[in-house]
């Protein structure tokens, strides 16, 4: 699936530290000495193994925010599925800010496409199902809205984004708070009328009780595939449910099939490994000045 690309203002200051961080205090000593300042080129990004894209409008910013005179012309949309050696996008323009650029746009692009492949074969497996696969806050710090954005490129959906847009009580708040009834009342009495509340449990017995409360969602942590069902039955639509705890492409279909709304994932935001992606001179495309 294709998604459109995320608002350059927010990516900008994610994209301006990461390219900060390389260029130090100095710029980049080797493309300067080495290559002409009049000379151009015009590079092929391509996948060296299968997956699916997303970053491209990231690696596309770091470029320009480079140099304004590079261009980049894409050829599969964030969320495209991509076979080995298929082109991704062509770059051309000046030299040195192509080759200056090339390993912070890598880097985005190859963690985000990475993200992506890793959620589309979580949402591959519960095909059939109703689940959905949802991601979590268990990102890399800083890059929560460019790896959420990755996961809906690969066609999950998102959790939350923060601490500020739903109340989730899991057992250390329910612990502190002396119970799961006293957590759920000042939660209630604290949120505003658009905040859901979704409450963690690790039992049935617990569920019970949240039903009772009248909750938005419930969450069935480390539960055994019997208890999952059971604990959709008790819910009955009431709430919505999501499953948590460990889940990978080998157990998801087991998961969904107990009729679960929602499968949440954290490593396809945290340990996604990457999808391979390089960056090379054009076919018959070389060198100018």
């Amino acid at each position: 699936m294709t998604v459109p690309p995320l608002p350059s203002i927010m990516i900008e200051p994610i994209v301006r530290a990461a390219l900060l961080e390389d260029l130090g205090r100095a710029g980049d000593l080797t493309s300067d000495a080495i290559i002409p300042p009049d000379a151009t080129a015009c590079m092929t990004l391509a996948a060296r193994q299968p997956g699916v894209v997303a970053g491209l409008d990231v690696a596309a910013l770091a470029f320009r925010l480079v140099d304004p005179a590079i261009k980049l012309e894409v050829h599969r949309e964030d969320g495209s599925a991509v076979a080995a050696g298929a082109a991704i996008a062509t770059v051309s323009g000046p030299a040195r800010g192509l080759l200056t650029t090339e390993r912070t746009a890598l880097n985005f692009l190859c963690h985000l496409s990475g993200v992506a492949t890793a959620t589309a074969a979580l949402a591959q497996a519960v095909r059939g199902h109703k689940a959905k696969i949802v991601c979590t806050r268990k990102t890399t710090p800083g890059l929560r809205a460019l790896e959420k954005h990755a996961v809906r490129a690969g066609g999950g959906s998102n959790h939350r984004f923060g601490l500020d847009d739903a109340i989730l009580i899991k057992d250390n708040h329910i612990v502190i708070a002396g119970g799961i009834g006293s957590a759920f009342e000042r939660a209630r009495s604290h949120a505003g009328h658009m905040v859901k509340i979704e409450v963690e449990v690790d039992t049935l017995d617990q569920l019970e009780q949240v039903l009772a409360l009248g909750v938005d969602a419930v969450l069935l942590d480390n539960m055994s595939l019997d208890d999952l069902g059971r604990a959709v039955r008790m819910v009955a639509g009431r709430a919505i449910t999501e499953a948590s705890g460990r889940i990978n492409v080998e157990t998801a279909a087991a998961v969904a099939s107990t009729g679960v709304d929602l499968i949440s994932v954290g490593w396809i935001t945290h340990s996604a490994p990457i999808l391979d992606i390089g960056l090379d001179f054009a076919a018959n495309r070389q060198l100018r000045h």
